[in-house]
């Protein structure tokens, strides 16, 4: 019974926090923008209409109504552009934790759980990945091997895992030797089974919080690439590249650096509510 009724208690909690809803909200409206950007957007974002550059948003002063957000050097509506730079940070934020997720928690429950030679190699690892600058690599290699969508999404996934192998490997560590792991043993229970049913889904929540943090960080470097010209390459509309295309005209034209700068402070915004919201309402309590 107290088993069943947790989960509820846990949610409603979660949805009396208002951190969790303003980031859930915000998450989850950029995650609709991503998934349908091809059927919402009014106008093809790489087509160029030079006789249309830099008209201001349609709410200002010398506004066109066709333009809601009013369109870039290049005459490209701003507002479609806008739009699939969500669908561009999304999915490299969700592949990068998904590639970064598999690498450290592959290695920190591995290391936790069987201790020994096995950990000392993880611990070794962890503390390699710590002493490299992740920045800087992510730069060396894009200026070496170009700009590229992939290149951008295996280089944040194989620089970011190092956060969920600590985290893995700690909660391992905690739970491992706890009672209803050792009845799983004593059941007769395979290495395969505990790690799958007893120790994984006991450390989710642990882990979720830190694929929010991740996420967040992932979409912040793939637009700090994009803005020094080795993240996705143009004419993808990356938010990153979409600010340093405009910087050139931030005196002149100020909402075409405002409006993207915007869209990622509220963006990161939102995935750190909810990561916060999540450490602070899923308890921290690993036994059951």
């Amino acid at each position: 019974m107290s088993a069943a009724v947790m989960p509820t208690t846990r949610g409603a909690k979660l949805l009396r926090n208002p951190g969790f809803v303003i980031g859930a909200t915000i998450v989850g409206l950029a995650a609709i923008i991503a998934i349908l950007a091809p059927w919402i957007v009014p106008y093809d974002p790489f087509v160029i209409d030079l006789d249309r550059r830099l008209v201001p948003p349609s709410f200002m002063e010398g506004g066109d109504p066709r333009n809601f957000l009013g369109t870039d050097q290049l005459g490209r509506d701003y507002f479609s552009r806008l739009i699939y730079g969500t669908r561009i940070s999304m999915v490299i934020g969700v592949l990068t934790v998904i590639t970064s997720g598999l690498i450290g928690i592959t290695m920190g429950v591995l290391g936790g759980f069987y201790g020994g030679k096995i950990d000392d190699a993880v611990v070794f690892a962890i503390t390699t990945r710590l002493s490299i600058p992740a920045v800087l690599v992510a730069l060396a290699v894009a200026a070496l091997r170009g700009s590229s969508f992939l290149l951008v999404v295996l280089v944040l996934g194989f620089l970011l895992w190092d956060r969920f192998a600590v985290v893995a490997r700690s909660t391992t560590m905690q739970i491992r030797n706890l009672d209803y792991v050792s009845a799983a043993w004593c059941a007769g229970a395979s290495q395969w089974w505990v790690l799958s049913r007893e120790v994984l889904p006991n450390i989710a929540t642990h882990l979720a919080v830190v694929a929010t943090l991740e996420m967040a960080l992932a979409i912040l470097l793939e637009a700090a690439l994009s803005f020094l010209g080795l993240g996705v390459p143009p004419p993808l509309p990356s938010w990153g590249l979409m600010i340093s295309e405009a910087k050139e005209y931030m005196f002149f034209s100020p909402w075409v650096i405002m409006i993207p700068g915007a869209a990622l402070f509220i963006l990161v915004l939102g995935v750190n509510f909810l990561g916060d919201a999540l450490r602070d309402m899923m308890g921290t309590d690993l036994s059951r």
